[in-house]
């Protein structure tokens, strides 16, 4: 269903029909996968998900929690670690600030936002992510949680797809909720030694080349282990298996 065809009543079936599947979600990486699912249908490839402390000043998981996940491109999401953005990311600082839906570009063009910080925004459109909305979901103990949808070229978002899409992160972020509060980390326990050593200097930044070096094996081994450590961790690609094993505990940076 392409998004300048559709209805407003064509949107409301397919929202209830998100909901209905969502509610018999049974791990978090699947409602991941309907809340990107649901994104599609108002033409937004690029969905993220992130969950932070109060006390912390960039995007860095909070432990013991599934708490993000995200389909960037990975060249995007190695670059934006690479070069430290996630210290600078005006979406998290507006994030902190506001209570509702807002667009990348009323962001980008405040005047209140700093070259560096729209940098951020250039080098996100430069790897496809061109335009989008984010959405912060403000916690009772201080912490919040920011939902990202972009899209791959230059257009703002109607009213009606951010209502839309705001109500399915809502939904999307009590359910990860649930999820959180009842699942265990058993993801820990199966990670062998060596993929764990690969594992951390793959989020301290390392390329598999400069692991091999650290470590004293070949790059073939090194991405061996990489690839078993992002199986075992459920991830789509080693920044996300790194990611995730910060946020389990099984690594720290």
């Amino acid at each position: 269903m392409h998004f300048l065809k559709a209805t407003r009543r064509e949107f409301t079936v397919e929202f209830g029909r998100f909901i209905e599947q969502a509610d018999g979600a049974a791990q978090s990486e699947q409602l991941f996968d309907l809340l990107s699912d649901f994104a599609l249908i108002f033409d937004c490839p690029w969905t993220a998900y992130g969950l932070l402390a109060s006390d912390q000043k960039c995007w860095k998981p909070v432990r013991r929690n599934p708490a993000v996940m995200l389909n960037y491109p990975d060249e995007w999401q190695k670059r934006y670690f690479e070069k430290g953005y996630d210290k600078i990311d005006p979406i998290i600082k507006t994030s902190r600030q506001r209570a509702g839906a807002f667009r990348w570009s009323e962001v980008y063009n405040d005047a209140r936002t700093t070259e560096d910080e729209r940098r951020v925004f250039d080098e996100a459109a430069a790897y496809g992510l061109r335009s989008g909305i984010s959405i912060p979901l403000h916690g009772p103990d201080g912490s919040f949680a920011i939902i990202s949808f972009a899209q791959s070229w230059h257009r703002e978002f109607q009213n009606r797809t951010i209502t839309y899409l705001q109500l399915a992160a809502f939904h999307f972020h009590l359910k990860i909720a649930k999820f959180a509060n009842s699942s265990s980390n058993e993801e820990a326990s199966t990670l062998s030694p060596r993929e764990i050593e690969c594992i951390l200097w793959t989020a301290r930044g390392k390329t598999s080349w400069e692991i091999g070096k650290i470590l004293g094996i070949s790059v073939n081994t090194v991405n061996f282990h990489i690839k078993n450590a992002t199986r075992k961790l459920d991830a789509s690609s080693r920044m996300l298996a790194a990611i995730k094993a910060i946020n389990l505990g099984i690594v720290e940076l």
